[in-house]
């Protein structure tokens, strides 16, 4: 019993001695984190002495200044006192990075801001790698899926705009840009409500759909006829031009006819009361409704006159109605010559004595074009303040009533208004002389 006395005081001892040791080093400045371990008999349990359990120090009845180990909070760590949020990129996601690890300065000294910024990042983190992951991910029965593509035909044929360029690059030649205009603008409406599909891959249903889209627009029925005519046209030039084996869908589109009401007609007494406001005013405007007033000429036919077209020195006076550079004429009958009488008279000398352009109404031409839209609305809108129901196409339709007032013959009013002929007989021969021309227009003078 004395020898395992004395070995127990000894190894005792021996501990205590160790302990205080570790002290002073502690006391010195040395690391603050050191375990220790101390053996003894080996019929005691081999304790462990850690520096950083205090009651060790209690124990022992030593004071010292103790160093917590205080972790960073997750995924950040410090740089010159500054947090840093890092994170490794999941193996998933790896092609989706450029390098393996993001990280992030939080631009901040405080741990419980970095705490809350490092939670925010991992929130978001998370919800985008999950967004990645479903992109990736395969639909399960995804084989039993209906695909809405595979039931539609294909077509090796023209699509509608195709067509279009076709049209447009052939027809075109030598037209004005109305044309291509209206033909864009047709083609546009079928493009926006019901696809550029391939000529063949248009039916009957789309052309009515079609047809009923413009009408829920609220364009009337000749507005919609014009533009399905365009449509038509367009298609049927391109099935002919390269020899396609297909039916235009459009080519069937029922319109339900229009009752016609003769309003355009202006009356004699308000003829007069515009040739006179024409007068007063005698603007380019003005002038270009009274010299229409008095030749029945369509506003695009006025619009496009040269001077020298205007010949008031002849026995005869007339106007030399030919296409020029800005203005085409609507079919081949539309070149004639047509006296002037009365107000067109007066208008033709005053213009001849005072232009000093190569065209009669330069304000309505420009960059070789004429502004048919621009005078027909400012014209039309300062007729209506003489009469509501007056528009300048009226005067062309009260031309020909004049005309038949006064028996003219059906031929001649054709010939001085440039309507198509419509039998084969009428196109026989060179028409009739200016001077028999001249003895009816003489009659319509007001």
């Amino acid at each position: 019993m004395g020898k395992v006395r004395s070995s127990y005081r000894k190894a005792q001892s021996t501990s205590k001695a160790q302990v205080v040791e570790l002290v002073d080093t502690l006391a010195s400045g040395a690391s603050a984190r050191k375990g220790v371990e101390v053996q003894v008999l080996s019929w005691a349990p081999p304790p462990t002495i850690s520096l950083c359990n205090p009651s060790v120090f209690q124990q022992t009845g030593a004071k010292v200044d103790v160093m917590v180990d205080k972790k960073h909070p997750s995924f950040t760590y410090q740089k010159d006192s500054i947090y840093y949020f890092s994170r490794v990129v999941p193996n998933d996601l790896r092609e989706h990075y450029s390098t393996a690890r993001v990280v992030v300065s939080l631009r901040t000294k405080s741990r419980y801001r970095a705490e809350l910024a490092s939670k925010n990042i991992v929130s978001k983190l998370e919800d985008y790698w999950l967004g990645l992951r479903l992109k990736k991910m395969v639909v399960p029965a995804q084989h039993m899926l209906v695909d809405p593509l595979a039931d539609q035909p294909s077509s090796d044929l023209p699509t509608l705009l195709e067509a279009q360029d076709i049209y447009l690059s052939t027809k075109g030649v030598n037209k004005n840009p109305l044309f291509f205009t209206h033909t864009k603008r047709a083609v546009g409406y079928v493009v926006d409500l019901l696809g550029n599909k391939s000529l063949d891959l248009y039916t009957g249903l789309d052309a009515a759909r079609f047809r009923d889209k413009l009408i829920d627009r609220g364009l009337k029925t000749s507005s919609v006829r014009r533009n399905i005519t365009c449509i038509k046209a367009v298609i049927n030039f391109t099935i002919h031009e390269l020899g396609l084996n297909c039916k235009n869908a459009f080519s069937s589109v029922y319109l339900h006819e229009e009752e016609k009401i003769n309003n355009r007609t202006v009356d004699i007494e308000d003829i007069r009361k515009v040739q006179d406001e024409c007068f007063n005013r005698k603007d380019e405007l003005r002038l270009l409704i009274a010299l229409i007033s008095d030749s029945g000429m369509r506003l695009s036919e006025a619009l496009g006159l040269l001077v020298e077209d205007l010949v008031v020195e002849a026995n005869i006076p007339y106007i030399e109605l030919k296409p020029n550079d800005v203005r085409s004429l609507k079919t081949s009958t539309s070149r004639r010559q047509i006296p002037l009488v009365g107000v067109s008279l007066e208008v033709a000398r005053h213009i001849k004595n005072t232009c000093r352009s190569s065209y009669c109404f330069p304000r309505y031409v420009s960059n070789q074009f004429c502004k048919a839209n621009s005078a027909s609305a400012a014209g039309n809108k300062w007729l209506k303040t003489i009469s509501k129901s007056i528009v300048i196409h009226g005067f062309r339709h009260s031309f020909r009533d004049r005309l038949r007032a006064v028996e003219t013959p059906t031929e001649i009013i054709d010939q001085l208004g440039g309507w198509s002929i419509t039998s084969v007989g009428q196109g026989y021969g060179a028409g009739y002389q200016l001077d028999l021309l001249h003895k009816y227009m003489k009659l319509i003078v007001l």
